[in-house]
């Protein structure tokens, strides 16, 4: 199986010899609030139409009340890798902030 995945540099060490960079999957996250996804699982949860329409106004009037909690769920890989300079300086010497690609497959 071939897995390619954009990681962003978190980290960089250049010990002079050898460099390691600490690396974290790039993925945007959509935000989204508690009070949606409540909402969408009480939708998901309750067939009858009429239930739901009743049940949606208060539902929201009581969310509404609460403190808003935006959400961002997502369990990143993360990669540290170490490596000769000569080989991070022929990749052109990424920096922190920077995004890089790595091909994962199994040999």
């Amino acid at each position: 199986m071939d897995d390619s995945a954009r990681f962003r540099i978190t980290q960089m060490t250049d010990t002079g010899a050898n460099v390691t960079l600490a690396l974290s999957e790039d993925v945007e996250l959509e935000r989204v609030s508690q009070q949606q996804m409540m909402i969408e699982a009480i939708d998901r949860a309750v067939m009858d139409k009429d239930v739901k329409e009743q049940i949606k106004p208060v539902l929201e009037a009581i969310l509404r009340a609460q403190p808003q909690m935006v959400v961002k769920s997502y369990a990143q890989t993360t990669i540290q890798i170490s490596m000769p300079k000569k080989r991070y300086e022929r990749m052109g010497s990424p920096r922190v902030g920077e995004k890089v690609t790595i091909d994962i497959q199994k040999a």
